[in-house]
């Protein structure tokens, strides 16, 4: 499955220069051009990564991101910017950036910025237990969910869901994404193996976790 990145960018030649670059090595682009379209991309659809141009119209890079942080979305993002003061870049960190590339810079070392990132599971995380509820934990680093620090067995479908949910939370996760996620190419998808796999995991976790959007997909509250 290929990664999905957001690319602010309101250059629109070197935004089209990354887009024609990323694609070609396998990424799945979405472009916006000013910090509000930005925003509204991120709350309608979910991304593996952002790539944020700082100045941009309406609203900057730092003040998206720290925003979206706010609202606890965890996605990782690479900051984009013609700044090189100390302050910047301690502001761009502070907004809870993961890494930050100055204009002019080389495609390939963005390429492998973005490749080093994604490599990682789970971001903004200090503790490897992700607190879900007062009683409900899971593990990142053995992939286990716990309730009152008993193990709670789980298939390994509903496992990936709650592992791609968890590291996309406050995201809408689209039903494609879901179903790429957890059946691989010589399986066929299943809407009603979904819908059970949602069922077992509000069970264990709540109902109110895991909300339908319409037509849309699925969104994992972190509240």
């Amino acid at each position: 499955m290929k990664a999905k990145i957001l690319l602010l960018e309101d250059d629109l030649t070197l935004s089209e220069t990354i887009v024609d670059y990323l694609e070609s090595n396998d990424f799945e682009i979405v472009t916006a051009y000013d910090g509000e379209q930005a925003s509204d991309t991120i709350y309608e659809q979910s991304f593996d990564l952002f790539l944020l141009d700082v100045n941009v119209p309406l609203l900057n890079g730092f003040e998206l991101l720290k925003q979206k942080r706010d609202d606890g979305v965890k996605t990782p993002a690479i900051y984009i910017t013609s700044l090189n003061s100390i302050n910047s870049l301690e502001n761009g960190y502070k907004s809870g950036c993961d890494d930050y590339i100055r204009k002019p810079f080389v495609l390939k070392e963005l390429l492998f910025r973005i490749q080093n990132i994604l490599k990682r599971g789970f971001f903004h995380e200090s503790n490897p237990r992700v607190k879900i509820s007062e009683h409900v934990e899971y593990d990142t680093e053995s992939n286990l969910l716990f309730i009152d620090s008993e193990q709670v067995q789980l298939n390994t479908k509903t496992s990936l869901l709650l592992k791609l949910f968890l590291q996309n939370q406050e995201e809408v996760i689209s039903h494609e994404r879901i179903y790429d996620t957890l059946w691989s190419y010589e399986e066929v998808a299943s809407e009603n193996a979904l819908r059970t796999y949602i069922k077992d995991l509000r069970k264990i976790i709540g109902k109110e976790k895991i909300v339908s959007i319409k037509k849309l997909g699925y969104r994992f509250s972190s509240k």
